[in-house]
């Protein structure tokens, strides 16, 4: 009975969709106040609706409901708790619930929180978001049901795949889904804006809250992947360029694009077309990300789908709003007004060279990410365009980009000085340089990029905090600058602090690519290994049942100078159910360093191949994740976001409309 709520819930979430892409969007046209009023209460209906339907599907879960075929692929009922709940989204039907849930949710939040917006515009946006929401009903409904029932229900589950059963996918998907469908949002907001053709500053104003929120949401979602990537998957890394990681990554790119070319509309009213653009740009890649992974044509974890009935659906989808949306955009964007002029040594300028290099990037890992697909889909030859061509191609132009970042928020509105803001970065330069040549004297002779590269994440840490020391004058004026520095806006630490986290994030990425270690042996009981200055022991190992698998656990007793520092305990895991075995890793943190131990095959005579790693600053990686995300919330929580934009007078919209 569960089963049938959370079904037909669903089915009246559809009819839902269909009165809310419709009704407020004729009377937009019509210009009726209560026919775009319906958008509102309905747009809450129906997250209500799918909110209800994935309830239902979670307590089919947590039951272990064998009756439901969607259980029965993906549940047992011998696993823990915490696994029941994440193989609700562990698996294609209800991942795509999940993505719906929080799409439907994001149009509630709209029609919460938009009462200052225009009516027309306001009723548009949520019309097109609820056609978004329409497509992604059907596409459940028709192709990926996750309510179907079994006429011989098993008794058992086969079981959730093992590398899914872990707490990162608790929190992974639906932030990363946070971000990939909060980008809807900015979609429907361009759209919306094109349809009327008014495209202003207060239209920036209202659509950078939403756009950073998705891009705080997909920054930590990225992060969270690669972390549990790192430990669960056993191969010592933290980014492999895989495609599902591109799909994630392009969005990501298009999304901060779109935040600094926000900030210049709102600023300056320039930059119009463009950012319209980009909001299209950063939720399109985001359908493209979505076909990739539930359309069949990738092999990979994170693929769920095998039919290719999907996949043409999906496709459809993608079609209709990329190609739609870039055709409205063709037709309406000439006629919209440019806006503001300035000078290309300006802070205006600065964001533009930060959008040109962000999107060459982005069309970058495009190209390298979809070649391969098309060219084997047309001509059946398979190619492989992996980290080699990812490295070269992005690092190169990563370069200036990174080098720019502490010059932006010195350099002033309209027409700014370089020399005077490279002035003030002197400081930073000068421990920069020090850094580099620090780097070159304690790691010696391996080669000049790494060390400039420290040096590199070192300026724009240094920079970041130079832009907060001249808005306090803390050095010129230390007596009154803690009073200044609460008076900043929260926007002002937010840039500082997220520019601190790329920093952070540079710095943990090149001392781990450069300068860790790697040791592989065949290892037997009381025999040690030694790994940048560490003494590994391997005291043995021992089998150890588990809820629904068993596990090999290998105990290492870890000595630096002889005294023991801990103890770390890789395992192997087998589940009987799925036939499978996974690899669990033992991490242990030095500081932000880590030693990483991962096990291979045990032989007859009681040796076990065992993969060791030492991994300098790693941590740093994911730390600065959480720095930029935090540097975010510290945007959002602006006064300036959280009111939003004042409504514009009746001689402001005629003026704009002229």
């Amino acid at each position: 009975m569960i089963a049938e709520i959370g079904h037909y819930a669903l089915v009246l979430a559809l009819g839902l969709a269909v009165i809310q892409a419709v009704v407020p969007v004729i009377g937009a046209r019509l210009n009726d106040p209560t026919l775009m009023a319906v958008a509102e209460p309905v747009a809450i209906a129906q997250f209500g609706f799918v909110a209800l339907s994935f309830a239902a599907l979670t307590a089919s879960y947590v039951s272990s409901d064998f009756s439901v075929a969607n259980v029965v692929i993906n549940s047992h009922s011998t696993m823990p708790l915490i696994y029941k709940f994440t193989s609700v989204w562990g698996n294609h039907e209800g991942s795509m619930l999940l993505w719906v849930l929080i799409l439907t949710l994001f149009g509630a939040l709209v029609a919460l929180f938009s009462a200052n917006l225009p009516a027309m515009l306001r009723a548009d946006a949520l019309g097109i978001q609820a056609l978004i929401a329409l497509a992604f009903h059907l596409f459940i409904l028709v192709t990926s049901n996750p309510f179907a029932r079994l006429q011989e229900p098993p008794f058992e589950g086969r079981d959730l795949n093992p590398v899914l059963q872990d707490f990162g996918l608790a929190v992974h998907p639906p932030f990363l889904y946070l971000g990939y469908v909060g980008f809807s949002v900015t979609f429907s907001f361009a759209v919306a804006a094109l349809i009327e053709g008014r495209i202003d500053a207060a239209w920036a104003r209202w659509v950078r809250p939403w756009a950073l929120a998705a891009w705080m949401a997909l920054t930590l979602g990225i992060a969270m992947g690669s972390y549990w990537a790192y430990y669960e998957l056993g191969w010592g890394g933290w980014w492999f360029w895989d495609p599902v990681e591109n799909a994630s990554l392009m969005p990501w790119l298009a999304g901060t694009a779109l935040l600094h070319s926000a900030v210049v509309m709102e600023k300056r009213n320039a930059l119009k077309v463009w950012t319209i653009l980009l909001a299209i740009l950063a939720f399109s890649l985001s359908l493209i990300g979505t076909f990739l992974v539930r359309s069949g044509v990738l092999t990979s974890v994170h693929a769920f789908a095998t039919d290719p009935t999907r996949g043409v659906f999906i496709l459809g989808i993608l079609v209709f709003f990329i190609g739609g949306a870039l055709s409205l955009y063709a037709w309406r964007a000439p006629a919209l007004k440019q806006g503001g002029l300035f000078a290309p040594i300006s802070r205006e300028g600065a964001l533009v060279f930060n959008n040109l290099f962000l999107t060459t990037v982005c069309a970058t890992i495009f190209v390298g990410t979809l070649y391969p697909l098309a060219l084997e889909a047309i001509t059946a030859e398979k190619i492989s365009v992996g980290a080699p061509f990812f490295n070269a191609t992005v690092g190169v132009l990563a370069i200036p980009l990174l080098f720019a970042v502490p010059f932006g928020p010195l350099l002033a509105w309209k027409r700014g000085d370089l020399l005077g803001a490279a002035q003030r970065l002197i400081a930073a330069f000068g421990i920069s340089l020090v850094v580099i040549v620090a780097a070159f004297a304690f790691f010696g002779a391996k080669g000049v990029l790494a060390p400039a590269a420290i040096g590199l994440a070192v300026f724009i840490m240094i920079g970041a905090l130079t832009d907060i020391a001249e808005r306090t004058q803390v050095i010129n004026q230390p007596s009154n600058a803690f009073r200044r520095a609460a008076g900043l806006p929260r926007g002002a630490w937010g840039t500082a602090v997220a520019h601190l986290g790329v920093g952070i994030a540079l710095l943990g990425i090149v001392c781990e690519s450069n300068f860790g270690s790697e040791h592989i042996a065949s290892v037997k009981p009381s025999q040690t290994v030694a790994l940048a200055g560490y003494d590994l022991t391997f005291e043995g190992a021992v089998p150890r049942q588990g809820p629904n698998y068993r596990e090999l656990v290998a105990k290492f007793t870890i000595r630096r100078d002889g005294q023991i520092v801990g103890v770390m305990e890789p395992t192997k895991r087998s589940f009987a159910a799925r036939a499978a075995s996974t690899t669990e890793a033992a991490l242990m943190a030095r500081g932000v360093s880590q030693l990483y131990l991962s096990l291979g095959e045990p032989g007859t005579d009681g040796s076990i191949v065992v993969r060791a790693y030492y991994k300098p600053l790693v941590l740093l990686i994911w730390l600065g994740a959480i720095v930029m995300f935090a540097g975010g919330a510290l945007s959002l929580s602006d006064r300036r976001l959280r009111v939003g934009a004042p409504k514009p007078s009746r001689s402001s919209i005629l003026q704009s409309a002229k």
